[in-house]
């Protein structure tokens, strides 16, 4: 079971970060990543990451997200700075078992309920 937080509106150049609780198979070694959707777009990977803390990003985002994970508190994150407008969508958490970090959405096995970023110029 996936929980997403953090979103909202925000001005281009400024930061949000975004949380994702996780509770269920805490034990099972997972890759948790983070997607994002706009409406008649398909859902593209943004970023993910293992349970040895390796970590992947789509090219449009590098050097401007980072994804980490609190493993105390089951809960994956997403810091999002210097935002811009093309980064407006609904951004979902998506976890599935394993080590390799495909950012395919038909590889993750489950998913929250998303939480919108909207970034005006």
């Amino acid at each position: 079971h996936l929980v997403e937080s953090g979103g909202g509106s925000v001005q281009a150049g400024a930061s949000l970060r975004l949380s994702c609780a996780a509770s269920g198979s805490t034990g099972t070694e997972l890759v948790m990543g983070w997607f994002r959707q706009i409406p008649g777009r398909d859902r593209e990977g943004v970023a993910a990451i293992n349970s040895l803390g390796a970590t992947t990003y789509t090219e449009s985002v590098k050097g401007r997200f980072t994804i980490s994970q609190d493993y105390a508190k089951n809960t994956l994150y997403l810091q999002m700075d210097n935002l811009k407008p093309e980064d407006t969508a609904m951004y979902y958490c998506a976890a599935r078992t394993g080590r390799q970090l495909f950012l395919v959405r038909q590889a993750f096995n489950f998913w929250g309920q998303g939480t919108q970023v909207t970034v005006y110029s």
